[in-house]
């Protein structure tokens, strides 16, 4: 029986590693085993970052609704904390994007949460 040589497998696996090192800089971008490392190192940021992003949206989020609290003469734990006793079950994206783009209807929405927390 002949001899299978991993020839074809590994050009393979080479192949695939060097496309994703694409425009990376110098033997990064050239040489497999330097381009293994910077793609392993690359995906493992990417993967950190898609999470890390998600906290910073809430963070934006907060800080929009915050602003738009304060206008109406509420801070943000007081505008949420009146919210949830009413039983208004908006998000915090929702809510961001109403402060932006619907002062109107945010302004009702303080007024909601106003009301409760008086009525404690």
């Amino acid at each position: 029986m002949a001899r299978i040589k991993g020839g074809l497998g590994a050009k393979k696996k080479h192949k695939r590693v060097l496309k994703l090192a694409k425009g990376y800089r110098g033997a990064r971008s050239k040489q497999y085993r330097i381009a293994k490392q910077s793609v392993m190192r690359a995906l493992t940021s990417s993967y950190a970052g898609r999470k890390e992003r998600k906290r910073q949206f809430r963070s934006l989020w907060i800080a929009r609704i915050n602003a738009a609290a304060r206008l109406n003469g509420l801070s943000y734990s007081q505008f949420m904390h009146g919210l949830k006793m009413a039983q208004v079950d908006l998000n915090r994206k929702v809510l961001a994007d109403m402060a932006v783009n619907d002062a109107a209807g945010f302004t009702q929405l303080t007024e909601i949460a106003k009301g409760k927390l008086n009525n404690q």
